[in-house]
């Protein structure tokens, strides 16, 4: 099965309701225009029953198929928060808010869902119920867990569940997924380092946080080098180190951030006990004290196996079989997707957004020639998992 053409002939309609959304970004929980115009689009579309204020600001939609004796249902998710991030794309639809951008395509992902709502709502030619999930704060916020926790599998009896995200570098028309690990767990530290501040001319008198703090940086990349088995994935990257606002004063804290990503859990635990070990250590060296604030956050996005081929499947109907990959490499990016995931039997599928500007990038942009591809991957999982 090819495109859809009735995504073509409402192409311009799911566009615009893209580049709206983009205009108007809104930060994790707080998508209040977005989720009202997404359940507005819902009740137009004709859906058997909208929901909001799942998750705090999510949307859920039911499509009921024209035949209801398999009893199976299925869900699809898309997500509507943007970045804090100042666009630098010129584009007429640009974002009017200061500060804000979807410099990750939840704008693109909530369209496609749309598209797809608004398609399925109209031929119902499936046998089950179609459960469309527009969620908010994937980006830092846990709005999946949030979802999760309120309910969202058991009140509408979701058995599968299936995510789209799109992908930079991966051309127009081509999907990538793999079973189990697809994406890492996302842990976030914060190390405050505690010496004995004092006049720069007198180091001798001090302890001094940032010779600490050097110390325990160029430390912590041994955990990867030299602590995880070098077949095994893991990444330690200390983003943000701040000490001092004087040249001539030693400063009394430095204070040490950063993230670790794995893909599976012995590595999780093992990058945790070192990361505590090794500054507590050199800490205890130099004399200083400190305080380590260590955050498990999102965990590992790991696809179901017959759910991933599933899912394989239905993109290679869309797009044709030399233009879908199976077997990709997991990427040590972090989802929410995963609460999903942990909570149901499904897959989560990467469809090309061509030659643009990465994820998170202050020049990226969604790919509007995407959007009939997605919205086309979406009504044919519905119509091949639920078959009328």
């Amino acid at each position: 099965m090819p495109i859809v053409n009735r995504f073509a002939d409402f192409q311009a309609d799911t566009v615009a309701w893209r580049r709206d959304i983009h205009c108007h970004p809104e930060l994790l929980y707080e998508v209040h225009r977005t989720a009202a115009s997404v359940a507005e689009k819902l009740r137009a579309f004709g859906l058997d029953e909208v929901v909001t204020g799942i998750g705090r600001t999510g949307v859920v939609g039911v499509i009921r198929g024209r035949k209801s004796g398999s009893g199976k249902v299925v869900g699809l998710r898309a997500d509507m928060d943007a970045l804090p991030l100042q666009e630098t794309t010129g584009k007429p639809y640009a974002s009017t808010i200061d500060g804000k951008m979807h410099a990750c395509g939840h704008d693109g992902h909530t369209a496609m869902l749309l598209g797809a709502a608004r398609y399925l709502a109209e031929t119902r030619n499936f046998d089950g119920t179609a459960v469309v999930i527009f969620q908010p704060a994937e980006e830092g916020g846990g709005g999946g867990k949030a979802m999760v926790e309120e309910g969202l599998m058991d009140r509408w009896n979701i058995q599968e569940v299936y995510g789209m995200h799109n992908m930079p570098g991966l051309a127009l028309g081509e999907f990538a997924t793999r079973p189990g690990a697809l994406l890492a767990s996302t842990d976030e530290f914060t190390i405050i380092v505690t010496g004995n501040g004092g006049h720069a001319a007198k180091p001798h008198l001090a302890i001094d946080p940032i010779i600490v703090g050097v110390g325990i940086i160029q430390a912590l990349q041994t955990i990867v080098s030299r602590s995880v088995d070098p077949v095994e994935a893991a990444v330690v990257s200390v983003t943000r180190f701040h000490a001092g606002q004087a040249r001539n004063i030693i400063a009394g804290t430095a204070e040490i951030g950063g993230t670790v990503r794995t893909l599976r859990a012995e590595e999780r635990d093992l990058a945790e006990r070192r990361l505590r070990e090794i500054a507590t250590g050199i800490a205890a060296a130099h004399g200083a004290s400190l305080d380590i604030d260590y955050d498990r956050n999102y965990p590992v996005t790991r696809n179901h196996p017959a759910q991933a081929a599933f899912a394989a499947s239905v993109a290679r109907e869309v797009v044709g079989y030399s233009r879908v990959d199976d077997a990709a490499p997991p990427i040590l990016g972090g989802e929410d997707f995963s609460y999903m995931l942990e909570a149901r039997p499904g897959a989560f599928i990467f469809v090309g957004n061509g030659d643009t500007a990465g994820l998170h990038n202050a020049a990226y942009d969604f790919n509007d020639d995407v959007i009939p591809i997605g919205c086309s991957y979406w009504a044919r999982l519905v119509e091949t998992a639920m078959p009328s």
